[in-house]
Formats: structure tokens, C-alpha cells, sequence
């Protein structure tokens, strides 16, 4: 067995834009990703190690509102020893999503790898769209099914994540990329609220992702990021915090190996124990991923 460490990637995506089309990959800003990018690129971005660990596991996260490409997704981690979970998208607002939801867990090849849904709230302008009675339905489907809901929005949309987290305390929560906080304007008090208000909730965990493309994406430094860190860490401690890498969106300011280089930097006065949990552990018990240690 080798002596490096394992490094779990709480979320990265991929896509194959000749099976299905990226639409939001057309937006300005965006050619130097907009092309297909699989699994093996993933493991050429990751060749460098992180705090001196490897790259064991991995959550892939859903990009567009299909059902269709959930499945897809599930199907690769069916086929690929490197994605340990699903994060996948449905129809929250559906009458039938109870059924949609045990047919994506029964999907033959990789269904058992769904772990949690997502919807693409930051582009909802609807200010309580979280609380919608159909969402909220769908949402206890979710809950009722064991699965875990990944956040995503913006800072002025945290009031809405505050009030899920108190309506339904049983449903597993965790913040993608810490809230979007607007690093590049260096406004970050409503932000910080937002965030202590939902650490409040023991059942919501935070993502220490795509920061650096919410920072000045050709100029960022390291003294832009910490400010956050240190909020992050203060208000859910290292055991509610994991590592993303936002792969391959992380390309467009800097890339996989700079923002890893960037974590090892921030985790410098942490503890062995408060790595583990930031680089592996909190992903692995809410994601409940397979150990890949003890198998070898």
C-alpha cells in the first residue's frame, strides 16, 4: 500500500458535449472549458497531490436540469472505480418524483450511487422558491429516501436555505461552494451572516469550493481566499467543511493544481485530525462513500 494519504474531491463535473449539450457553456468567459472533459482528464488535473495525499474518490455533480443526464452519470459511476457518488437533478416540483427518485436508485449499472439531488437555485428569482409547497414535497421525498440535497445559491439567497434547514432539520444539507461568497468585491459581511445563520443547523455541511472563480479570476491571490476560510472554518469547524475542486469550472481561474495548492496553504495551522476531516472524512460520512483503503 502506498504511504500517501487518500483525498476524497467532493465535487467535480463532467460532460460529453456530443452525447448532450452544455448550454451555459456558451455564456462569454467560458471557452477554455467548452469542450468535453471525462474522467481521465480529471485524474491528469489531480496528478499533483494535496497535503500529501492522492485522489481516491470522488463526487460528480449534475450541470443541467435533465433527468437524463443523471442517469448518464450514473451509469459511468457504475463503470468508474474513482466516482464514489452521484449528486443528480429531478423534478423536485413533479407529483411523481418519489417514483422518478426510486427509478434513478434502481437504474441498472450505477443507481446505487445516487447520493443527493440538486437543483440550480441561484437562477431561480423566486426569493422563497425553496419554500414552495411542490418543492418542499419534493424535497421530504428526498429526505424520505436517504438522500442528501445540495444548496446552491447565492449569498442574498441564504434566508431561503436558513428556512429549508429549519423546516425539515432531518434532510441532510450541504452548501455548494460555501454560498458563492462575492470575494471579487470584497463584500463579505451579509455573506458571513448568511453562513452563520445556516452552520446554526447540526444537519448542514459546507463545500470549500469554486471560491477562486468567485475572486478576481486571472488576478486572485491566497489573502483573498482566507478571509473566507476563516469564516468558514469559525462557524462549521473543519468536521462540517469538505474539499471540492469544481473540475473542470476551476480551469478558468487557475486550475485544479492551484486551488490545491491554495487548500494546502490554508490548512497549514490545522491539526492532522482537522485535515482528515476537511480532505476526506465529512464527504465520505455524508456522501457515504466506500473506503477505498480498507479494500486494497
Amino acid at each position: 500500500m502506498s504511504d500517501v494519504l487518500p483525498l476524497v474531491d467532493a465535487h467535480h463535473h463532467v460532460w460529453d458535449l456530443d452525447q448532450r449539450p452544455q448550454p451555459w457553456l456558451d455564456a462569454p468567459g467560458h471557452e477554455p472549458i467548452r469542450r468535453s472533459h471525462g474522467i481521465e482528464d480529471l485524474r491528469r488535473a489531480a496528478e499533483r497531490p494535496l497535503a500529501g495525499r492522492s485522489l481516491t474518490s470522488t463526487v460528480v455533480v449534475q450541470c443541467v436540469a435533465s433527468v437524463e443526464e443523471t442517469v448518464e452519470l450514473l451509469a459511468l459511476a457504475g463503470q468508474e472505480p474513482l466516482i464514489g457518488a452521484v449528486v443528480g437533478w429531478a423534478d423536485l416540483t413533479s407529483p411523481a418524483i418519489g417514483d422518478v427518485l426510486d427509478a434513478l436508485r434502481s437504474a441498472p449499472g450505477g443507481g446505487g450511487h445516487l447520493r443527493a439531488l440538486r437543483h440550480l437555485v441561484q437562477g431561480e428569482s423566486d426569493p422563497e422558491w425553496l419554500q414552495r409547497e411542490s418543492v418542499e414535497r419534493g424535497l421530504r421525498a428526498v429526505q424520505d429516501r436517504g438522500l442528501g440535497y445540495d444548496v446552491l445559491i447565492r449569498s442574498h439567497q441564504f434566508p431561503q436555505a436558513v428556512r429549508l434547514a429549519e423546516r425539515l432539520p432531518g434532510l441532510p444539507l450541504v452548501l455548494d461552494h460555501a454560498g458563492k461568497p462575492p470575494i471579487a468585491r470584497h463584500e463579505l459581511a451579509d455573506w458571513e451572516r448568511g453562513i452563520r445563520a445556516l452552520a446554526a443547523h447540526p444537519q448542514a455541511v459546507c463545500k470549500v469550493s469554486g471560491l477562486i472563480t468567485e475572486a478576481d479570476r486571472r488576478g486572485w491571490a491566497l489573502h483573498d481566499i482566507r478571509p473566507v476560510w476563516d469564516i468558514l472554518l469559525d462557524a462549521f469547524g473543519p468536521e462540517r467543511l469538505m474539499f471540492g475542486s469544481d473540475w473542470p469550472v476551476c480551469v478558468l481561474a487557475g486550475g485544479w493544481a492551484r486551488w490545491a495548492e491554495a487548500v494546502e496553504h490554508l490548512l497549514g495551522d490545522c491539526s492532522p485530525h482537522e485535515r482528515q476531516a476537511v480532505l476526506r472524512d465529512t464527504a465520505t460520512a455524508f456522501y457515504r462513500l466506500t473506503d477505498h483503503e480498507n479494500e486494497k
